[in-house]
């Protein structure tokens, strides 16, 4: 058997963020939803967390970056985590998930999913 793909997942990251176009999304943070999925090819890995992607990591970091201050469009601030996530060494593509868990009442969530995938020029370059 061989190994056909390897995913590192971050699954219902729930905090609150500025987001969002209305003037009360600007003065008070609202609770976000995020799921992440990333590619992380199908190298060899040790058993030690130095070789891989950390899921603790990449949450931090994501928390960070929302931190940053207000972003009016859900698509922005997907991909922005998306571009994040491609950073990390070995991330080949990032799937994100983000969604509004209250701006539409009759909604458990609302958002959007981005897909970003590092171009081969790029990756050969992070491997110079």
């Amino acid at each position: 058997m061989s190994l056909v793909t390897r995913r590192v997942v971050i699954r219902d990251l729930e905090f609150g963020a500025k987001i969002g176009i209305y003037t009360h999304e600007r003065l008070d943070a609202q609770l976000i939803r995020i799921n992440i999925s990333l590619d992380v090819g199908t190298a060899p890995i040790t058993d030690r967390i130095e070789d891989v992607v950390s899921y603790e990591t990449v949450c931090e970091r994501v928390k960070a970056e929302c931190a940053r201050g207000h972003v009016n469009l859900a698509e922005t601030l997907a991909e922005r985590i998306a571009d994040l996530c491609l950073g990390f060494e070995g991330v080949r593509e990032a799937w994100v998930r983000l969604e509004k868990l209250h701006a539409i009442a009759e909604a458990a969530g609302v958002g959007c999913e981005v897909t970003k995938r590092r171009d081969a020029a790029a990756s050969s370059a992070r491997k110079a």
